[in-house]
């Protein structure tokens, strides 16, 4: 066989394995679009987040590094995530006004919070925006909508540094500092998960550790799904409050 054959060779069965593998990997793109459909506003179409998890898919498989210490599956679910948030952030539907609101429920969590000591309740929350509490689900579950996970957080170490929550595994040479600054994300966000209530640390447990969807959780919890949603969209802006005041102090 020539050179040229072989080359020829060679190139068809890294095809065929790469196809492989997206087909392998396919049937993440509809769970996960699934997933995150499922709290956004009925004019986002489920195809077009099919269809950004499919570039992303793809682009894992062209740039997946087998000296990661993670398995290909692993590093494909957060190239596929990524690719969907990117695609939504794009769209950017929140209004200039409902930007206000989220910094005005912020600021309301922060103002209980150091005058109770706590995390404070929906109605706590309620009152000291001077809004009703079903206002409040109503702008939580629109803001829910636009950011589907705060997972920016400034480090306590130098509060001026982003970093994101969910990252892809450090590779097997990741030197000490890498290793350090992931265990320091970690356990601010276990602190900042410490400070919520028993319900809302097991629904944040079910839907981003065991990731069942908010129909599943809510059979679990015997909780109408409505209400989880409810829960689901105040613990973010609580969970940044958290972290906000971990890197302050």
């Amino acid at each position: 066989m020539t050179r040229a054959e072989l080359a020829y060779r060679e190139n068809v069965e890294e095809s065929e394995e790469r196809d492989q593998l997206i087909l392998k990997e396919l049937p993440q793109v509809y769970y996960m679009a699934r997933r995150i459909c499922e709290r956004l506003p009925q004019h986002v179409s489920f195809e077009d987040l099919v269809h950004a998890g499919v570039v992303g898919l793809i682009e894992a498989v062209r740039s997946y590094d087998v000296r990661k210490a993670v398995p290909f599956n692993a590093f494909a679910k957060f190239r596929i995530r990524g690719a969907m948030l990117d695609s939504l952030r794009d769209l950017d539907w929140a209004s200039r006004p409902l930007r206000k609101k989220e910094r005005q429920i912020e600021e309301a969590i922060s103002k209980l919070w150091a005058k109770l000591g706590r995390q404070p309740e929906e109605d706590e929350i309620a009152q000291e925006m001077g809004i009703s509490i079903e206002k409040l689900h109503e702008v939580a579950l629109r803001l829910d909508g636009v950011k589907l996970l705060g997972q920016q957080v400034n480090l306590a170490s130098d509060p001026s540094q982003n970093q994101d929550l969910i990252e892809s595994a450090p590779s097997r040479d990741a030197n000490a500092y890498d290793l350090r600054l992931r265990s320091e994300i970690q356990e601010q966000l276990a602190e900042a998960i410490g400070t919520l209530s028993e319900k809302e640390q097991l629904i944040i447990s079910l839907y981003y550790r065991e990731e069942l969807t908010m129909k599943e959780i809510a059979k679990v919890l015997h909780l109408a799904e409505s209400r989880v949603s409810q829960i689901h969209a105040l613990v973010l802006p609580k969970l940044r409050a958290a972290l906000d005041r971990n890197a302050v102090r």
